[in-house]
């Protein structure tokens, strides 16, 4: 089985949509995809991602399914006392803190435990646990049963925050790697396929990660939406 995952395209936050420029990635986007045959199409409640996905479904004929736990992630923590999302810390704090690096002890650090991180985190989890179950692979510690192997392409349409919490779980990482060393940009295209060497035992190997090639055979230059300064000094997201 394959599993693909596409960031929305270039968005406009303000409005929950995408911008004229995400109108010409998800054109590009829905052209690439028609072109493989996908047994089942998931989507964010959010409009980004939404909007997006209409662009593929209008071309492909084809409906999907809309699951609330592929919303951007919502994991926040206490700040000043406010509210900030978990997953956007700076470097030199993350980065001090081994168990930050860790799978199984990333919730416990004081920051996170102190928020609803665990609770958003865990519905990710257990949202893609039902999801591969339900087309065949069922979780089991660190791999997946193989109940009902098949060669399917599922494709999802959501945001970089909860793909990456996707992935940590299904590889079994922590996200805070995922979120900071990893950027899927808009329209980008990640893909996951089985591999069962085993017999009823299969884990999922990251073939393609942020694909972004129909952008580029359409001349369209890609976002930088996710992305951070290259240096300091620059006049780019900080």
């Amino acid at each position: 089985m394959e599993l693909w995952i596409v960031r929305h395209a270039d968005p406009d936050y303000e409005h929950d949509g995408i911008t004229e420029k995400g109108e010409r990635e998800a054109e590009l986007l829905a052209e690439r995809l028609s072109k493989t045959d996908f047994s089942a199409v998931y989507c964010s409640p959010m409009g980004r991602a939404q909007v997006t996905a209409q662009y593929y479904l209008k071309k492909s004929g084809k409906s999907a399914e809309t699951l609330d736990w592929l919303h951007e992630f919502r994991g926040t923590v206490n700040k000043q006392g406010g509210r900030e999302i978990c997953w956007d810390r700076l470097p030199a704090y993350w980065t001090a803190i081994d168990e930050y690096y860790s799978y199984e002890k990333w919730l416990g650090v004081e920051l996170m435990a102190q928020g609803d991180v665990k609770r958003h985190y865990e519905s990710v989890c257990e949202g893609i646990d039902e999801l591969m179950s339900r087309h065949g692979y069922v979780h089991d510690g660190r791999i997946y049963r193989a109940e009902k192997p098949n060669a399917d392409k599922i494709l999802l349409f959501c945001h970089f925050g909860v793909e990456a919490a996707m992935l940590s779980h299904i590889f079994h990482v922590s996200p805070m790697v995922m979120w900071h060393n990893f950027v899927a940009l808009p329209t980008s295209v990640t893909r996951l396929a089985s591999v069962e060497r085993e017999q009823g035992k299969a884990i999922f190997n990251c073939i393609q990660f942020g694909d972004l090639s129909h952008l580029y055979a359409g001349g369209e230059e890609p976002s930088f939406a996710a992305r951070f300064c290259e240096q300091y000094t620059d006049d780019t997201r900080h």
